[in-house]
């Protein structure tokens, strides 16, 4: 994944999925030193926009882009690198909280996994 999509990426399942301490505090690293970047760059204007990407993340997602890329965000490692670690923190998370439902009854047995949406039938004769 390119710099620029793997930013926007974390931001948006950042800002979707805050749950436990360690990825709120990933992701408000990232926002503030986007946030920085953009400031040191004379630009305070483009921290509303990023404020903005996480309500509606499909109508400001060109207009960050080109923000970032302009400040050059997506050449700053620091920023890259607590993208990616944000990213794997969630998904990480999301593997640890796959749920696996199994119901047995009378000579039938049926599972159902959060991921695979498929029903499995064993019949016991």
């Amino acid at each position: 994944m390119e710099p620029i999509s793997l930013i926007l990426s974390a931001l948006v399942a950042g800002a979707a999925k805050t749950a436990d301490n360690v990825t709120q505090d990933i992701y408000k690293g990232l926002k503030a030193l986007i946030k920085q970047k953009f400031e040191n760059q004379g630009k305070s204007d483009s921290v509303m926009i990023l404020d903005k990407y996480e309500e509606k993340p499909k109508k400001t997602k060109p207009l960050l882009e080109d923000e970032l890329t302009e400040v050059g965000a997506d050449k700053e490692e620091e920023i890259i690198e607590l993208a990616a670690k944000l990213l794997e923190q969630l998904n990480s998370k999301q593997a640890t909280e796959a749920k696996v439902n199994i119901s047995i009854s009378g000579g039938t047995v049926q599972g159902l996994t959060q991921q695979n949406t498929g029903t499995i039938n064993q019949n016991f004769n």
